[in-house]
């Protein structure tokens, strides 16, 4: 018997645990594939299982509904697939351990998966069901969408016949988000000097932040821990000759880090200066986010003393130098709809090891000139200090429709069902459908989605009785005719 086996609606919470068995973090998502394909083979369902493992799968309309516009239903079939760092579990292999706390649906000791395990299980329990009524089905199910809309890249949508399309990748009821940023990752290498060194090692960890989604919560300004260690590894070299040896920060490109944690070598006489300097800046900087990001902490230990390998001090001055001066965080507010960030980039992760210094960014824009302006200044700073970069999963924004059908119907629905009228909004987060639109002609697409919190970190959640609303709300738009036309 499932954990989340006595929640309603029951089609949809089986298919959600069933998923969440299964091993899916970006770039490991065969397992989740083969699943979804044998799922359709099982119903003698028509289905595409392309070589990048996308799946498409279509259900035809029943009777009554032939004449229907056929409805393409799309979200993505991977994870952001992050643990708290005590968590036993290998992501790579094994599933979640699903729990429920009153309302709300959580993983222990890692993330979640609701985005976008939810929609998938929306859409399988669509498909699985005998008596809902509904138009032509098109589910689109792509893969990594976290790490570069990869999979809706490379898609082949020539099969599909409609160009209706409800994403099912928002977090949040009752709003219809209708176009998004653009964006890109960059990754950015920056070779440093070794040389043996003999010393004391200084393990610090900047950590007790909040983190969140690089796109939906830039704007909270909460502290990114990869950009504080820059700024703690600059104080720390101005006074102190000291060596990187090791540093990891951050859990994906497109997450605000949490904690960062560094090992630098210094000479033992300088261990009472580099502490008080380190407990200065925590001080600081504890002041600073004493109301975005109350948490934040760093700890200290020694790790040893003898002779390593590390940065020489010069290069770890260079690395101190070059951290601190890049930009991250929202760059620019939009002119057009006010609160609405237009700009930003999140430094989310950040590696040392044997001699390179990497660095990745999620860039995103509303405006495609100020996405490829803040991507060559990344490549600038980078090329100064003597290193390189590389930008991959570059994707359009979603232009907003003035002339949108099936917004008007989605809205006139929810007005008679709920008795107010949806929020249409944009996002600065990233979504396929920019991408989906250039394959699809005269693409008219909504995205909705149910309640959830803290996506891509170990606190995710999501919402039981919003999810309940969310499929009242689909399986009502499904059965409902148009008019005549």
């Amino acid at each position: 018997m499932g954990v989340l086996s006595n929640l309603e609606p029951k089609n949809v919470f089986y298919f959600f645990e069933e998923i969440t068995k299964i091993p899916h973090g970006s770039g490991n998502v065969g397992q989740i594939s083969d699943y979804l394909a044998e799922f359709a083979r099982e119903r003698g369902l028509f289905c595409i299982q392309d070589n990048l493992k996308n799946i498409i799968i279509i259900k035809e309309a029943t009777f009554g509904y032939e004449n229907e516009p056929a409805v393409i239903l799309q979200g993505h079939m991977d994870m952001v697939a992050v643990k708290k760092p005590d968590c036993p579990i290998d992501m790579k292999t094994e599933g979640l351990r699903v729990a429920v706390r009153g309302d709300e649906i959580y993983a222990e000791g890692t993330s979640l998966g609701g985005d976008d395990g939810i929609a998938v299980a929306y859409a399988l329990a669509l498909l699985d069901s005998d008596t809902i009524r509904h138009p032509r089905l098109e589910v689109v199910i792509t893969v990594d969408e976290e790490v570069g809309m990869d999979g809706a890249r490379g898609i082949d949508l020539s099969r599909l016949t409609g160009n209706r399309m409800l994403n099912l990748d928002s977090e949040e009821e009752g709003i219809f988000l209708t176009s998004c940023a653009g964006g890109a990752r960059v990754k950015c290498k920056l070779p440093l000097s070794v040389k043996e060194r003999e010393g004391i090692a200084l393990e610090v960890t900047l950590g007790g932040l909040q983190g969140g989604h690089s796109g939906g919560e830039i704007h909270k300004e909460r502290g990114n821990a990869n950009c504080l260690f820059g700024r703690l590894l600059y104080r720390l070299t101005e006074k102190l000759p000291v060596s990187l040896l090791e540093a990891a920060g951050g859990l994906a490109d497109n997450a605000i880090p949490r904690e960062t944690k560094a090992v630098l070598v210094a000479a033992p006489s300088a261990k009472a200066a580099f502490q008080d300097m380190v407990r200065n800046l925590e001080k600081d900087i504890r002041a600073e986010l004493a109301s975005r990001d109350p948490g934040f902490h760093i700890l200290m230990r020694e790790a040893g003393q003898g002779k390593y390998l590390c940065a020489d001090a010069e290069s770890t001055r260079l690395a101190a130098s070059y951290l601190n001066v890049l930009p991250n965080g929202v760059q620019a507010m939009s002119a057009d709809m006010p609160g609405l960030v237009e700009t930003s980039l999140n430094l989310g992760l950040l590696r040392y090891t044997e001699g390179c210094l990497t660095a990745d960014f999620s860039v995103r824009s509303s405006v495609e000139s100020a996405k490829h302006a803040l991507i060559d200044r990344l490549l600038a700073a980078t090329g100064l200090a003597g290193g390189s970069s590389q930008v991959s999963g570059d994707y359009p924004g979603w232009k907003y429709r003035k002339d949108s059908p099936l917004r008007d119907k989605m809205t006139a629905l929810y007005q008679e069902m709920y008795g107010k009228a949806p929020k249409v909004e944009a996002i600065h987060a990233g979504l396929e459908c920019g991408i989906l639109g250039s394959k699809i002609k005269d693409l008219d697409c909504v995205s909705i989605g149910p309640n959830m919190k803290a996506i891509h970190t170990t606190e995710e959640t999501l919402s039981i009785s919003s999810t309940g609303r969310v499929w009242e709300y689909l399986v009502k738009f499904l059965e409902k005719r148009e008019k005549s036309r």
